[in-house]
């Protein structure tokens, strides 16, 4: 540091009720503390922010184990330059956590570089991730609620599930609404399925044979089952239009996305809420995998690595490969299909789907990053991949005692 360099550098020690705030007056080598202690509401926040200003604090590092830091960095955002350290990387010795000396401790890792810093998007792709953050544990609520109705089901010894195939399709829901409004002849609930229906009125018949033994908690308990499963619904969709009115400007970036094999416009755009439009954060595709968490990770000691153990990461973005790799394996006539059979004999499936999350995290980025088009080349072998391929061959056939003249095919190999 410049030893005329004198600037001024927060640190916040963030829970759920106070603040321990502590600023740093560097100057040289040497460093001066001020301890503050502030609330966490609202009036405390500004009171906090008005403090700091007239203290021309340049700096800002907080850490939280929780979310109590969202106030105070929307508090603060736009003052000063914030850093977000993970608690981790700013432990204490056992015995020995103070707030005040925490804070205090953050300050100088600071300085020295020793925080692990967390990425903090811009307010709008906070929104972003809000709302597709949402509408997943909607999602998530809505499966379970699924299997919550078969069960009550099987309890009452309606076996419609086993005869059709989407109980909460459109035969389904009028099915089950009828049973909970109190209908109790199998004849009349059979008929008021689609005649599309696969299964026939005998087998509906059959299966629904217990209606007229249901007691009326449960037909109550149904009725509320499929009240809450329109409520989730309606929000569901309410929340795909906000997000797709947010997007509109990043339509272009959604749309590439979704072009990937094993991806869709809920993926795209749950992609893009996480990592940003154009992924700016990340300079190389391998920041971006290793900030995710589906590159290898290395243990070292003495230059001998004794684990390849992903590192955590994103839990998110994690999610949402795993799904896409799972989905895109399957697309018929895919690289990623064969990727997937390539590997799969060596590595078994799982490793093989993270694999391929893998892939597809860099292609995201490149697509995000570089704006380019997805192009898909189908199961065409890369001229390095059947160069490699050859060369194998023609060991094998030398070392069995063949001959080999490897000659040009006239297939066009993709480039």
């Amino acid at each position: 540091m410049n030893q005329n360099t004198t600037y001024r550098l927060a640190g916040i020690d963030v829970h759920k009720n106070m603040l321990a705030v502590v600023i740093a007056d560097f100057a040289g080598d040497d460093s001066q503390y001020e301890r503050m202690q502030f609330g966490t509401v609202d009036s405390q926040l500004r009171a906090l922010a008005q403090w700091l200003k007239q203290r021309e604090v340049q700096e800002v590092v907080m850490e939280s184990t929780a979310q109590y830091w969202k106030p105070v960095w929307r508090q603060l955002e736009g003052q000063c330059r914030l850093f977000l350290a993970q608690a981790q990387s700013n432990r204490a010795p056992r015995g020995r956590k103070r707030d005040f000396a925490d804070a205090e401790r953050l300050v100088r890792r600071h300085v020295a570089g020793e925080l692990i810093l967390s990425f903090v998007p811009d307010p709008q792709q906070r929104t972003w991730r809000t709302m597709t953050r949402a509408k997943y544990q909607l999602t998530k609520d809505r499966v379970r609620l699924y299997g919550q109705i078969e069960a009550l089901l099987e309890e009452c010894r309606i076996k419609l599930s086993s005869y059709v195939s989407d109980l909460f399709g459109l035969s389904g829901r009028r099915m089950l609404l009828g049973l909970a409004q109190g209908e109790t002849n199998p004849v009349v609930l059979a008929a008021m399925a689609e005649p599309e229906l696969r299964a026939t009125g005998e087998q509906l018949t059959d299966a629904l044979q217990s209606a007229s033994s249901i007691d009326p908690i449960h037909r109550q308990i149904l009725a509320l089952f499929l009240e809450r499963l329109d409520l989730i619904e309606r929000q569901i969709t309410s929340l795909k239009q906000s997000i797709a009115t947010a997007l509109q400007e990043h339509q272009q970036a959604v749309v590439r996305l979704a072009s990937v094999p094993g991806f869709g416009i809920d993926s795209a755009q749950q992609v893009i809420a996480e990592v940003g439009p154009t992924a700016a954060t990340f300079s190389t595709p391998g920041e971006l995998a290793s900030w995710v968490g589906v590159c290898p990770g290395r243990e070292e000691s003495a230059q001998v690595s004794k684990s390849d153990r992903t590192p955590k990461g994103n839990r998110m973005m994690r999610r949402v490969l795993t799904q896409v790799a799972n989905a895109a394996v399957k697309s018929k006539g895919s690289y990623f299909q064969l990727l997937y059979r390539r590997l799969v004999s060596r590595l078994g499936h799982n490793k093989t789907i993270w694999a391929v999350a893998h892939r597809l995290c860099r292609l995201a980025w490149k697509i995000l990053h570089q704006q380019v088009d997805y192009i898909e080349f189908g199961q065409q072998r890369s001229t390095e991949h059947v160069r490699q391929n050859i060369a194998r061959l023609v060991r094998r056939l030398r070392a069995l005692g063949y001959t080999v003249t490897p000659a040009p095919t006239p297939a066009t190999p993709r480039p």
